[in-house]
């Protein structure tokens, strides 16, 4: 199976190529792209550049252009995919019903993959973006489970992707409103969850807050961690419970779920990570084409690789196995 891993930087892109990565996922440096953090991403020519150094050590490239275009302003995204044909990027993931349309009207070369932000999760849905806009690859929901990917397959000739390791939102993808709810800027269009501009610190008799848009999220004692203040992994009282009300901060990890995705007939493991460090993606792209090598020569993969690059060091196979909350 192919591993697509992610790169926030040209660096990261290529550590991730020089681990092994088949595929690298990476965004320009604008609104177009779900992951506009300041410092990330590539600029026009730190594209080219990061594709033409993957190509020439046999790896692909996919652009991310995975937000919605807003109303008035859609020559931005129209510009990026172009740019993004012009870089000789082997595909573009996109998730805006009218920018798929006119990416397949005016760049019908352009290998199209659907992006996780158009939260497609059954085979007719698949079907159409396919028969309708020339789709060849979906990323899936982290909402399914192996089996019900396996049922989606079985009715679709569309290639599947699944995430395997990375942050886990616990929305839907494409359906999410808490960040937009607190900061007034959405992740689906301005492309950024919890934006930076809008978190805050504040330390008072020894305890700190982390707020997001005003709102507190967390609050700890002294010489306690202090996580980034993301809603869904926040810390809330309701009634009389209060904790991590949504989701406990963790990762996903489905390793050891890599044969059964095999037998469902994915095609491609997807590794979460944009806004990590190439130290990061070097080690999750090593230990996962150590894990899908094995499985292809018929040994047994490696158990543990990396629990220690986890979200507190904690993980679960998420909507996998229908364990998770």
């Amino acid at each position: 199976m192919e591993i697509v891993c992610p790169a926030g930087t040209p660096a990261a892109l290529r550590a991730a190529v020089k681990a092994g990565a088949h595929t690298v996922y990476c965004g320009f440096n604008d609104e177009t792209n779900a992951r506009n953090f300041p410092g990330l991403n590539f600029d026009r020519q730190e594209m080219r550049e990061g594709i033409a150094f993957a190509h020439a050590h046999g790896s692909k490239v996919l652009i991310a252009i995975n937000t919605f275009p807003r109303a008035g302003n859609e020559v931005t995204w129209h510009r990026a995919v172009a740019d993004a044909e012009s870089c000789n990027v082997d595909a573009v993931i996109l998730a805006d019903l009218g920018l798929l349309d006119y990416a397949a009207r005016n760049h019908p070369g352009l290998r199209r993959h659907l992006s996780v932000q158009a939260a497609a999760a059954n085979a007719d849905v698949i079907n159409f973006y396919a028969q309708t806009f020339g789709v060849k690859r979906v990323v899936l929901p982290r909402v399914l489970s192996v089996q019900e990917i396996a049922a989606i397959n079985a009715e679709t000739e569309v290639e599947t992707e699944v995430f395997v390791f990375g942050g886990l939102c616990v929305m839907a993808e494409g359906r999410c409103s808490l960040s937009s709810y607190a900061t007034g800027l959405s992740p689906n269009m301005n492309g950024v969850c919890s934006p930076a501009s809008h978190v805050e610190y504040r330390e008072d008799k020894g305890v700190l807050d982390a707020r997001l848009g005003g709102y507190t999220i967390h609050r700890v004692g002294q010489n306690e961690p202090a996580p980034y203040p993301t809603l869904c992994k926040g810390c809330f009282g309701a009634s009389d419970k209060s904790g991590h009300l949504f989701e406990d901060p963790v990762s996903l990890n489905a390793e050891q779920l890599i044969p059964q995705l095999q037998k469902a007939g994915v095609t491609a493991l997807k590794i979460e990570g944009r806004q990590r460090s190439r130290s990061y993606v070097a080690q999750v792209v090593r230990n996962f084409r150590t894990a899908v090598d094995a499985l292809e020569a018929g040994r047994p993969m490696p158990e543990g690789m990396l629990a220690r690059l986890s979200e507190g060091q904690a993980m679960t196979t998420g909507a996998y196995k229908k364990t998770w909350r």
